[in-house]
């Protein structure tokens, strides 16, 4: 069964709160997402960094990470939420194609309470996926 979809202001909330938990002492940018999966289920993250910049991980991988650990393979709707609203970097975007369609939304929000509301699909035209690989 379904569930019904998640109000957006609901995601709204999540993504601000999961960004201050995040731990970045580094770059001081709090980011935050909640991600809505195509059953209904909600997982939120926030960004982790690392003093090896390497092992740093985007608030929009770190809720995709939940989900799919739960058995949660797509995603409905992300919520990213920044001061000055950002959008999801280019690895969260190849990352997040993995797991989206044509129908995935992405809503970006920031401290004024501005949204910008797009298909993922405008976010990373042509996107490199596993279909590539199975030729």
């Amino acid at each position: 069964m379904v569930k019904p979809t998640i109000d957006v202001g609901e995601l709204r909330k999540q993504a601000i709160h999961a960004s201050t938990l995040a731990y970045s002492p580094y770059s001081k940018a709090q980011v935050g997402s909640a991600l809505e999966t195509s059953s209904g289920e909600l997982f939120y993250g926030c960004n982790i960094e690392n003093a090896s910049y390497g092992g740093t991980v985007c608030a929009e991988r770190v809720a995709l990470w939940k989900a799919v650990s739960e058995g949660h393979l797509k995603i409905k709707r992300i919520y990213v939420y920044t001061r000055d609203g950002w959008p999801p970097c280019g690895l969260c975007r190849q990352v997040l194609s993995e797991f989206s369609d044509e129908s995935t939304e992405v809503i970006i929000g920031d401290e004024k309470g501005n949204e910008r509301k797009m298909l993922f699909t405008s976010l990373l035209p042509e996107a490199f996926g596993p279909n590539f690989l199975n030729k």
